[in-house]
C-alpha cells in the first residue's frame, strides 16, 4: 500500500500533493476529473498545464520517493480553490546538477493572476521551506528573472542572497539566489 503524503497546512492555505494520477489527468486536460481527484476548484489559469508538468510526472514515476518534493497545489482553504502551485525542482541537487548552490533545493512557485498580491506566495514558500528543514535541508535556491519584481521581493523578504546568474534554455537570463538555514541558529 502506498504511503499517504500529508498536506502541509498554513494559516490560510493547504499545500496538497499533486499525485501522478492527478498529473496524468491534468496533462490530458480533463479539467472536471482533475478537480474531482484533487478535491478543489481549479481555475482556468491552470489550463493548459505548464510544460514542466510532464517532467514532474516522469520524475515521480521514476522515483516515487521524490513525490513530496515535486509539486503541490496551493489551495485557499476558505474557498477550496487552487490559487497556484509550488514545488522543489527535485530533492537536494549535487554539484554536477547545480554548480551554483549544490546540496540545495530549488524552489519554484506560481500564483494565478487573480490571486496575486495577497501574500499567498510568501505563505506557501515559508511553509514548504519549513517542511524541507524538517527533512534536513539547509540550503534553498531561487532562479529569478531580473525583471520579475514580485519574485525578487519574495527573495528579499526571506533573506536570499544573489550568488550568480545563468541562461536558462526556456526562461533566458536568471539570477540565482541562495538562502542558508543553520539549525543551530534557531
Amino acid at each position: 500500500m502506498a504511503e499517504t503524503i500529508p498536506t502541509i497546512h498554513t494559516e490560510r492555505l493547504d499545500l496538497i500533493l499533486m499525485t501522478p494520477a492527478f498529473l496524468e489527468i491534468a496533462i490530458r486536460g480533463e479539467q472536471a476529473k482533475a478537480a474531482q481527484l484533487l478535491g478543489v476548484n481549479i481555475p482556468a489559469d491552470w489550463w493548459p498545464v505548464d510544460g514542466y508538468i510532464p517532467l514532474r510526472l516522469e520524475q515521480a514515476l521514476r522515483n516515487p520517493a521524490l513525490q513530496p518534493w515535486l509539486g503541490r497545489a496551493i489551495v485557499l482553504r476558505s474557498s477550496q480553490t487552487m490559487v497556484g502551485s509550488i514545488a522543489f525542482h527535485m530533492a537536494t541537487e549535487p554539484a554536477e546538477v547545480r554548480p551554483l548552490g549544490p546540496g540545495g533545493v530549488e524552489l519554484g512557485y506560481t500564483i494565478f493572476p487573480q490571486f496575486r498580491r495577497q501574500g499567498y506566495a510568501k505563505e506557501a514558500c515559508q511553509a514548504l521551506m519549513n517542511w524541507a528543514q524538517q527533512h534536513q535541508v539547509t540550503r534553498f535556491i531561487l532562479s529569478i528573472s531580473p525583471t520579475n519584481q514580485p519574485s525578487l521581493q519574495i527573495a528579499k523578504h526571506f533573506g536570499f542572497v544573489k550568488i550568480g546568474s545563468q541562461i536558462d534554455e526556456e526562461d533566458g537570463l536568471e539570477d540565482i539566489y541562495e538562502r542558508r538555514y543553520d539549525p543551530l541558529d534557531s
